[in-house]
């Protein structure tokens, strides 16, 4: 009697294995590759350009700083509310019609904040322009790792991943170069030509993932939306309205926890959740979107700190600035095509993750050592070595998450992803300005205490007020000695606390189960799994 036909997967390998192909192949992947890039380079560098450009922004359009942040707040809220629903949409309408239409209304809505007369279009215009980009990242990484056969994905991911670490960094100096020679409008209109360059290239060669009927999870979408929207309100407002001695920031607290516990419960017994329920039961996915918070977190309240204490302690230009946070850059480029090369080579990515946390806490140690003397050379250097390990760690984090994964689950998991980096990366921000705000005042106190005429050696300060109007500036001349160290020691302590928190984090990498080349290679996909 004949024995039984081993069973076989879909792609017509035996099931064990899965075959080197590409789940949606194309004609020309580095092709599409360039277009993808161009869209998600351009959505991520707005998160920042637009930045240097808000003094500029506030005198034409009669704002005053309090309102001119939202144009800020705006664009940020908006990605998170739509993001969530990337892979619900993906599904119904497909990811190609989806990733045209975001990138279409990128562009166009981009148009529309260069055009904008008055703080109320900027801000409904950056709206527009967050919603409809938000599909843009976990779109890309989904499309990329798609088009890819699973020998290439870990490649592929370290180009997509250059452009979503190294944007931030190119957004200052971009923005900063156009708002000195050109315009601040201009910082909305260089998306224009780039993005239909990139919208040409898609119409061209992007394939779809097949359409499938899913039913909308209407509760669990207001939830997540009300719940990241409160938080971000709660993070970017926190600083200017003194955190939790406002009303305000309490409500929003309370709104956050209020939605999240609902989003939770919902989600883990409706039968049509918003997210597939199957990612959740991955352990590695799980930690990946913990240590995608940090990543966030590391790298963005990092870029967040460096420039104020640049240009406000150092002198730096905003193009300085800008140049001096390119090694950076640089140092992620570097890891990352070499942590793709060895995740190719079956190297454990957990042990890959951990050197990158040690290797970008080493380099924030290091920074925690400067003074106000420090030279351009050692801040260069320490950026190179800082991106080096913040690059070596997203390519192994990303291809732990994403391999056991069912491929019908990756637009699902690339938003959560991209959630989470969001996230991290504003409570990062938040918490280092806020730790920076208070040792500040500390450290002023401290060294007041101590500035007598045995430390000015110049002059008796108990007795400077007979000297009148020389006498004032004189002590102003201190006091604003005593702020330049008070700051730099408040950078100092930040930077020490991002070290120790990018340490503590080791230990729990080897929580994460170690991928081997086969799973690396692809996920098998069980019919039974498909989303309905």
């Amino acid at each position: 009697m004949a024995s039984a036909a081993a069973p076989r997967s879909q792609t017509g390998s035996p099931a064990g294995s899965v075959a080197d192909v590409a789940l949606l192949p194309v004609r020309n992947p580095i092709l599409l590759a360039i277009g993808v890039m161009t869209a998600s380079l351009l959505q991520i560098l707005d998160s920042t350009i637009a930045n240097v450009a808000l003094p500029r922004m506030q005198s034409t359009l009669g704002a005053n700083p309090d309102q001119i942040s939202w144009v800020l707040t705006s664009y940020i809220i908006a990605t998170a509310i739509a993001m969530p629903v990337t892979g619900w949409l993906a599904d119904r309408v497909g990811s190609r019609r989806l990733f045209i239409f975001s990138v279409t209304g990128f562009v166009a809505s981009s148009m529309l904040c260069g055009m904008a007369q008055s703080l109320e279009q900027m801000v409904i215009f950056r709206a527009i322009q967050g919603a409809s980009g938000a599909f843009i990242a976990p779109l890309s990484q989904a499309a990329m790792i798609d088009t890819n056969p699973p020998s290439r994905q870990p490649q592929m991911m370290a180009l997509w991943g250059v452009g979503i670490m190294v944007g931030p960094i190119l957004g200052p100096i971009l923005g900063g170069w156009l708002t000195e020679n050109w315009n601040w409008r201009w910082v909305f209109y260089v998306n224009v030509p780039l993005g239909a360059l990139s919208l040409a290239i898609l119409l061209s060669e992007l394939p779809s993932r097949p359409i499938a009927k899913r039913k909308f999870d209407l509760l669990g979408f207001a939830m997540i939306g009300i719940a990241l929207s409160a938080i971000q309100l709660l993070l970017d407002r926190g600083h200017q309205v003194d955190w939790f001695q406002s009303g305000e920031i309490l409500i929003y607290l309370a709104i956050a926890v209020s939605a999240a516990w609902i989003a939770a419960v919902h989600l883990s017994t409706t039968s049509n959740p918003l997210f597939p329920r199957s990612m959740f039961s991955d352990a590695n996915f799980v930690m990946a979107l913990g240590f995608m918070a940090l990543v966030g977190m590391s790298m963005f309240a990092t870029m967040a700190l460096l420039p104020p204490m640049l240009q406000h302690l150092f002198g730096y230009s905003v193009i300085d600035t800008g140049l001096a946070l390119t090694p950076r850059g640089v140092g992620v480029l570097i890891a990352m095509q070499v942590s793709g090369g060895l995740v190719r080579r079956g190297i454990d990515p957990r042990l890959m993750i951990s050197v990158g946390l040690a290797i970008s806490g080493l380099s924030m140690l290091e920074m925690s050592t400067w003074s106000l003397a420090v030279d351009r050379f050692h801040i260069l250097w320490t950026g190179l070595v800082q991106g080096l390990g913040i690059g070596l760690v997203f390519i192994p984090l990303n291809t732990s998450a994403f391999a056991s994964l069912l491929p019908t689950t990756r637009t699902d998991g690339s938003s959560l992803m991209n959630i989470m980096r969001s996230v991290g990366s504003s409570i990062g921000i938040s918490a280092v300005m806020a730790v920076l705000a208070r040792n500040q005042q500390v450290s002023h106190s401290d060294l007041s205490a101590h500035v007598t005429s045995s430390v000015t050696d110049l002059i008796d300060v108990t007795t400077i007020d007979r000297f009148q109007v020389v006498g004032e500036a004189a002590l102003r001349m201190i006091d604003a000695e005593v702020n330049r160290q008070a700051m730099m020691i408040a950078f100092i302590n930040d930077f020490y606390l991002m070290a120790w928190v990018n340490f503590a984090a080791i230990p729990l990498v080897f929580l994460m189960r170690r991928v081997r080349p086969p799973a690396i290679a692809g996920a098998k996909q069980d019919p039974a799994e498909l989303p309905h």
